[in-house]
């Protein structure tokens, strides 16, 4: 930055900074900061409303809190004694109520424990500037939990009767339990630094709206969308397609507490018709997958099932008119229902012929197989404004725009859901999008752009409706980032017992991503030129590490953290998910056992970390100044240091 074309922005800047001494330390707190340990980033994905393990994982932080307690404490205290610590930081408010019930002694027990969490405490914040803790506590209790924190550090002898005034007025005012919540709370917060969440909350599990509910007001993290995301997003656009595929997934894994408790979505009217239409029909093939989370009030299975083969067909009449519109997106193999014949009882695809497993479709007239009947259009219709309309889902869509996007660089790794499209031969694919082609990155930015405007544009202009189908395509379209596979193949899983119809062929990337050279071509199309610590970091496709699938591909370059969080997958994977932790001395890859249940947590101290893999390591700790986030601040110190040479030569009075 030279004086001569800064000097504006020099000024500007000293309205800030308005003298030498301000300036001055302000570039003194930032080479502080500089040269702090990087912060820890956690990395999850496919969370699948699996509610209460991605609860457990944020507040255990994936198993990061136990090896902090094991650093500070090590043989000091019992492995009971470790657990039950860890689980009173993870679950303070619950772990509390079971140990008083048991203690006799509890006011002992209060000065003990308040002393071990400020160590804790003391240990995580210790990669942190104290201005950043300070404003991480709890407001009514920030000065007595910074002192005891200050003061433990080495001084604990000297002032011994300084702090042990301080602990027992604490217990003696009966504030103890009130502070061990705060500290442990303080302490969840700061173990983790940023979240990055690579797509898939929605879907299969019950709990995504309360999943949403927590990340919208958490601290710091990103979301890169997934499949399952954006056909909620269209669904909250207004896509009718979108909400047919999103009303019928629900039903499919008897998910009706994100419909209906969460976003308030009136299912009535289809269950209304569903009766009406499917009165003699028991839609077996429909039955609902059923878990451990279907609640026993849950609607009848019959109810459930026919409500579900409705809005199936409902589907696939919208969506074949959404493929009539966009003959570029070359969907027309999800076109199947004029490939029935229901007097032989068959269906042709690919010139091959299948006998239909169920033939009663009284919606569907042969001539013109697609057309919604009256009573369907009022379904749908009616769905659509309910989404819509929805307050909180309007909520929780504006935060997954807000917080989210289809792809994230930082701090040298690329993420994103699902893939990055790709030829037979490696190069890059191609989607015709309004008459012209994109691929690489400028796909993935043309496609955002274009969704972004169908959510908030207030004009239902041809953009918006582009934009509106355009979600359903990225929901499962071929060349679609999020998904990348050949087909979904809904009515064929429905309707056709043979096993090959079933497949969904994945897109070349899932072939050539083991390629070193494939994933390097990916990382510099995004903008990364160092690779020699660069990864590309995705989910979507569960690692089948039951079968000895390794998560770390093309020679580390790649990670997929997709380890099946949702129930769904355990059996396929042999695990319940994977964290990637990445902090001050490289990444460690964290395997989980499936959660069994927040009582079982706190009441044994049980811990759902299987394994964990360190995937990089460096004797040299990462420092803030090696981060995004040092760049943008060195970068504002060379600025400062301008404002003082400006200062100094008098260029800027003071």
């Amino acid at each position: 930055m030279t004086m001569e074309h800064s000097i504006e922005y020099l000024q500007l800047l000293a309205k800030s900074f308005p003298s030498i001494a301000a300036a001055s330390t302000e570039i003194i707190n930032l080479e502080a900061i500089l040269n702090l340990p990087k912060g820890t980033e956690h990395f999850v994905t496919d969370i699948h409303g699996e509610y209460d393990a991605f609860d457990y994982v944020l507040r255990s932080a994936s198993g990061v809190i136990q090896q902090k307690i094991e650093a500070v404490f090590g043989d000091e205290l019992s492995v009971e004694e470790k657990r039950s610590l860890s689980a009173l930081i993870s679950y303070p408010e619950a772990k509390l109520r079971v140990l008083k019930a048991g203690n006799d002694n509890l006011d002992e027990w209060y000065k003990v424990t308040l002393m071990q969490l400020i160590a804790v405490l003391t240990r995580v914040s210790s990669r942190y500037t104290r201005s950043k803790v300070r404003k991480a506590l709890p407001k009514d209790y920030a000065y007595i939990i910074e002192e005891l924190m200050h003061e433990t550090r080495g001084t604990f002898l000297s002032k011994h009767n300084y702090i042990k005034a301080i602990v027992d007025t604490i217990v003696s005012t009966g504030r103890a339990s009130h502070f061990i919540t705060a500290i442990a709370d303080v302490t969840r917060n700061l173990v983790i630094d940023q979240l990055h969440i690579i797509g898939d909350i929605y879907d299969r599990g019950p709990g995504a709206h309360r999943i949403m509910d927590m990340l919208c007001s958490y601290r710091d993290f990103d979301i890169q969308w997934g499949n399952h995301d954006v056909v909620w997003m269209g669904a909250a656009s207004g896509s009718a397609a979108c909400v047919a595929n999103v009303v019928r997934n629900s039903l499919k894994y008897s998910d009706m507490s994100t419909l209906e408790d969460g976003y308030g979505i009136n299912l009535l009217p289809l269950a209304t018709f569903a009766m009406e239409t499917y009165s003699d029909d028991e839609c077996l093939l429909f039955n609902p997958v059923k878990s451990d989370d279907t609640p026993a009030d849950a609607p009848p299975t019959r109810l459930m099932s026919q409500m579900h083969k409705a809005i199936a067909i409902i589907q696939f009449k919208i969506e074949a008119a959404v493929i009539a519109r966009h003959p570029e997106f070359r969907m027309e193999h999800r076109n199947l229902l004029d490939k029935m014949d229901l007097k032989r009882g068959v269906v042709s695809i690919d010139g091959h012929e299948y006998r239909l497993l169920d033939t009663n479709f009284p919606t569907i007239d042969p001539k013109d197989p697609y057309r919604l009947t009256s009573a369907e259009q009022n379904v749908i219709d009616r769905l659509v404004h309910s989404f819509t309309n929805s307050k909180a889902l309007s909520r929780h869509m504006e935060c997954l725009f807000a917080h989210g996007s289809l792809y994230l660089v930082h701090n040298n790794n690329l993420l994103y859901h699902g893939s990055v499209p790709l030829n037979e031969d490696g190069s890059f694919a191609s989607l015709m999008i309004q008459g012209v082609e994109y691929k690489g990155r400028e796909l993935f930015d043309t496609i955002e752009k274009l969704v972004r405007t169908a959510y908030f544009s207030t004009d239902n202009d041809e953009f918006k409706e582009y934009g509106k189908d355009l979600f359903w395509y990225l929901w499962c379209g071929p060349v679609s980032p999020p998904f990348d596979k050949q087909r979904m193949a809904t009515f064929e899983r429905y309707f056709i017992a043979e096993k090959e119809t079933h497949e969904e062929k994945k897109g070349n990337y899932y072939r050539l991503k083991n390629r070193r050279d494939v994933c390097e071509m990916i990382l510099a199309e995004f903008g990364i030129t160092d690779m020699e610590h660069a990864h590309i970091i995705n989910g979507h496709i569960p690692v089948k590490a039951a079968s000895g699938e390794s998560p770390i591909k093309a020679d580390g370059r790649l990670l997929v953290i997709d380890g099946g969080f949702s129930k769904v997958y355990h059996e396929t994977t042999g695990i319940a998910g994977y964290t990637l932790i990445y902090n001050s001395h490289g990444m460690r890859l964290v395997r989980h056992h499936p959660f069994e249940s927040i009582q079982q947590s706190v009441a044994e101290g049980m811990d759902v970390i299987a394994a964990t893999q360190v995937v990089e390591y460096t004797d040299k700790q990462i420092l803030v100044r090696d981060t995004d986030k040092g760049k943008r601040l060195m970068a504002r110190v060379e600025e400062l240091r301008a404002l003082l040479q400006a200062y100094r030569t008098g260029l800027i009075r003071n």
